[in-house]
């Protein structure tokens, strides 16, 4: 298995997590109980697979009716650099604007707002932090 598959089973679903407590709660120090929110279920998963091994994971759902909101992108540490992170934020995206959404809004970490301005993406608010960690709400059209 190579790339990114929208997770359709308890397998896949506990690979997207795993990626996401080792980007997280293990290397970012989020606590378990905020990385693990009330949103799981009613969100859209996907995880990166490089030759079989869980390398990414992040998620969308509904922030309006004509806006998606992405979350938990992320990458393992050991794998950034390889385009994982555009390879999973290429399947949300067409995902999110094939499901009818003309928006995507996120909240990105401060060192990454650059990622996401190559993207399109613009700064839409000033810095907050969340889970401790420096953040910029970010948005484009799909």
């Amino acid at each position: 298995m190579h790339g990114v598959t929208r997770v359709e089973d308890d397998a896949e679903r506990a690979d997207a997590l795993g990626v996401r407590y080792a980007v997280f709660v293990d290397e970012q120090g989020v606590p378990e109980d905020v990385e693990v929110d009330e949103h799981e279920a009613a969100a859209t998963h996907y995880v990166a697979y490089a030759d079989g091994t869980p390398v990414g994971a992040a998620r969308y759902r509904e922030h309006d009716d004509a806006t998606a909101k992405i979350e938990r992108v992320a990458v393992r540490e050991s794998h950034r650099g390889e385009g994982w992170g555009a390879h999973l934020m290429d399947a949300v995206e067409a995902d999110a604007r094939e499901a009818g959404y003309e928006r995507a809004v996120l909240h990105a970490q401060t060192p990454v707002v650059g990622f996401y301005e190559a993207r399109g993406y613009e700064v839409v608010g000033e810095t907050f932090e969340e889970a401790g960690i420096p953040h910029v709400e970010m948005a484009t059209r799909l």
